[in-house]
């Protein structure tokens, strides 16, 4: 099948379940569950005859059935009608347990598609390719275009957490990023920046056995504490040729913000997600929810605060090695925010060389209205005076105009 065919074969059906009331992120899920079995299925046989490991399925109360079918795509692939309904269930329900990246991948997973025939032919059509033979351009391909649709559907609310890829290029260009080097992202989404940078490393540089290996299994890391988002992410990653289906996984479910976990990479590219608070959910003496505004009291940061952008910069700097390099989207009120916002501002421009501000134009996001930069700094040795002397400001949203659909912003 040619790689045209493959890609509208996928996009239609989208289209064909749609109409039965499955939305874009939802058939995302199923499509990435049923493409990670299938490539482990072919995974665990010749040229490759990697040791994946599906259990067997499990009971309620989470323990493998001793003599249970595997949960593996060569059980499920046999299964018809309603046998298939409850297998698939169950076996999703199964895989959520498990530890490392098949956990990842599965936690929460539910069945959406209802309709035994339509769940069918998704296996059908994901059965007829062998996925592992697919160039992992045209895989990856197929789906960030899937993404890109679920962030635009705007019943999904998935637009929050994915970040124009003209934009993550154009990041990804000026922080030049290096082989050998590690690469973070402590609010990853789906994964833009680290395949940006993926790509970026190997169109720069002529690698060598272990540089390829390196970029690989070692140069990304990063947080997502959305479990649906860190799905779609892992799986993003896995398609194009990073990680490995046997491997743990280098996407952390924890909350980047709440300690300094000791991690100092060389680069650090991110679109913290906007909201000017952060905050938790707890139930009061009456029962009812209520939400309040959460500080992070970390001995790290200069200043104690609820606002998410200035405590995400905060940590964003702790990240980074000496002479390490961060380029970040954050929204006005971090320039021009009094109180904590100039303590941090004042500190950033002591330690670090803050060389760039980029004024992005509005209407490029999917949360509407936002007025947001992107700030460019390295980081520096201990000095009495400070780092940076002057800031290049580079005005991209006087008199510019930008839409997500008709005047899309270009690389």
């Amino acid at each position: 099948m040619t790689e045209s065919s493959l890609i509208s074969k996928v996009w239609n059906f989208a289209n064909v379940l749609r109409d039965d009331g499955v939305g874009y992120g939802d058939y995302l899920e199923q499509i990435t569950y049923l493409l990670f079995l299938k490539m482990g299925d072919e995974m665990s046989k010749p040229p490759y005859n990697k040791k994946v490991d599906f259990p067997r399925i499990k009971d309620a109360d989470g323990n493998e059935i001793p003599d249970g079918p595997l949960c593996n795509w060569e059980t499920l692939s046999k299964k018809r009608g309603a046998e298939l309904e409850a297998y698939y269930t169950q076996m999703l329900r199964s895989l959520a347990t498990e530890k490392g990246i098949l956990g990842q991948i599965f936690t929460k997973s539910q069945n959406k598609i209802q309709d035994p025939a339509k769940l069918l032919k998704v296996i059908d059509m994901i059965g007829k390719e062998q996925w592992t033979m697919v160039g992992a351009d045209i895989k990856g391909d197929i789906y960030e275009g899937l993404l890109e649709k679920n962030a635009a559907d705007t019943k999904s609310g998935a637009g929050q957490y994915f970040t124009p890829r003209s934009l993550i290029k154009a990041m990804v260009q000026c922080a030049a990023p290096e082989p050998m080097k590690t690469i973070h992202d402590p609010s990853c989404g789906t994964g833009g920046f680290f395949l940006a940078a993926y790509d970026y490393i190997t169109d720069h540089h002529q690698l060598n056995r272990e540089q390829k290996a390196f970029l690989k299994n070692k140069t990304f890391s990063g947080n997502e504490i959305v479990a649906g988002t860190r799905r779609l992410c892992l799986m993003n990653m896995f398609l194009h040729n990073i990680g490995e289906i046997d491997g743990d996984t280098f996407i952390s479910p924890n909350d980047a913000l709440i300690a300094d976990e000791g991690i100092r990479v060389d680069y650090v590219l991110a679109n913290p997600p906007f909201g000017k608070k952060s905050s938790m959910t707890i139930t009061n003496e009456e029962g009812e929810q209520e939400k309040q505004d959460l500080s992070y009291n970390r001995q790290d940061f200069w200043a104690t605060t609820s606002n998410k952008q200035l405590n995400f910069l905060q940590h964003i700097r702790s990240l980074l090695k000496i002479d390490g390099k961060a380029a970040v989207v954050l929204p006005d009120n971090v320039l021009f925010e009094g109180g904590a916002g100039e303590t941090v501002r004042k500190e950033l421009m002591k330690t670090t060389e803050l060389h760039t501000i980029l004024r992005l134009p509005t209407g490029i996001f999917y949360a509407h209205g936002v007025k947001a930069n992107v700030l460019f700094f390295d980081n520096r040795p201990a000095s009495k005076k400070p780092w940076t002397q002057e800031v290049w400001v580079y005005d991209y949203r006087t008199n510019v105009h930008h839409t997500l659909k008709k005047k899309t912003m270009q690389l």
